[in-house]
């Protein structure tokens, strides 16, 4: 192998590491965020002529932020994973030596530190939610991701504080808005509840627990529509495209409970964030905005040909 293959080789490693269909999503997050602070309205005088791209700068440095957020805390989650990777994923960037553990850590940590300074440009609320983040994270990451409630628990609050971090672009409206937060804690609690027997295989209740919580976020999902500014005609034809989507491959998987199937509903289940968030970002800010969260799927879709997602 010559040097540039090595090359190469050593910095899709690195891009392994952050697993860059992943981060996409963490982008929808911060679209429906910002949909649900009202600021989206500024895309409609964008095409208006009654406003300029200048306007748009704290979303631009809200989707730097969860690129390093999320990202630092997908590296270190392999970081702290690389004995067990060494034995049950050996191809992984660490155990298969593209990456040493040394620089895995200090991309994480860069990451991390990329992500919160970005916040701070927004306003302080925004760096605080980026802190609170970056230590979620890494709690999820060193300790909770190993048990069985508060492991999923811990990676919802993580999803849910992102969406808050998208709020937050209005400060203001962070206080009136935070029980949206609570959408992407019980989706993404589903998801990492039914990740558990990725390896392994998992257990029929813990797919039903799954299910269950999916049907929570579908019910709330159009709960919305009884708020006086979301309009649910908007964001019904995206909450059925997340219902099945999402629903025939969590089935399958609490019914054989096989590692196959664990992989294909958790893969299928990250990848759905975008039309969940698509779904609520189309109730705030009309279906135009809602088409425009959802064109990151086929992105995402398209790297998780290339990069793993799990």
């Amino acid at each position: 192998m010559n040097v540039a293959s090595l090359n190469f080789q050593r910095w899709r490693g690195y891009l392994e590491l952050m697993r860059p269909a992943n981060i996409v999503t963490a982008w929808a997050d911060i679209l429906v965020g910002f949909a649900a602070s009202g600021a989206a309205i500024i895309l409609n005088k964008l095409i208006n002529g009654q406003a300029s791209f200048a306007n748009l700068i704290p979303l631009g440095w809200l989707l730097l932020a969860t690129t390093g957020l999320y990202g630092g805390g997908i590296v270190f989650n392999d970081v702290f994973d690389a004995e067990l990777d060494s034995k049950e994923r050996p191809a992984r960037p660490i155990p298969s030596d593209r990456v040493s553990r040394q620089n895995a850590t200090l991309l994480g940590s860069i990451l991390f530190v990329i992500g919160i300074v970005a916040a701070f440009q927004v306003s302080w609320l925004s760096g605080i939610i980026a802190i609170f983040i970056t230590f979620a994270a890494l709690f999820y990451d060193a300790i909770a991701k190993h048990h069985p409630f508060f492991g999923p628990l811990n990676m919802g609050l993580c999803r849910g504080s992102n969406l808050l971090l998208g709020v937050s672009a209005v400060p203001a409206v962070v206080g009136e808005r935070w029980y949206l937060a609570l959408i992407p804690v019980f989706y993404i609690a589903a998801i990492t509840a039914i990740s558990q027997g990725e390896v392994h295989g998992g257990k029929k209740i813990t797919g039903v627990l799954a299910l269950l919580l999916i049907a929570i976020v579908l019910t709330a999902v159009l709960g919305l529509g009884f708020l006086e500014n979301y309009t649910l005609i908007a964001a019904l034809p995206f909450a059925t495209l997340l219902a099945i989507q999402v629903l025939p491959n969590f089935v399958k998987a609490a019914r054989e409970p096989v590692p196959e199937k664990i992989r294909t509903a958790v893969k299928v289940g990250v990848l759905s964030l975008i039309i969940l968030d698509a779904t609520v970002a189309a109730g705030f800010a009309g279906l135009f905005y809602g088409l425009l969260v959802l064109i990151l799927l086929p992105v995402s879709m398209k790297l998780a040909q290339i990069f793993a997602v799990t």
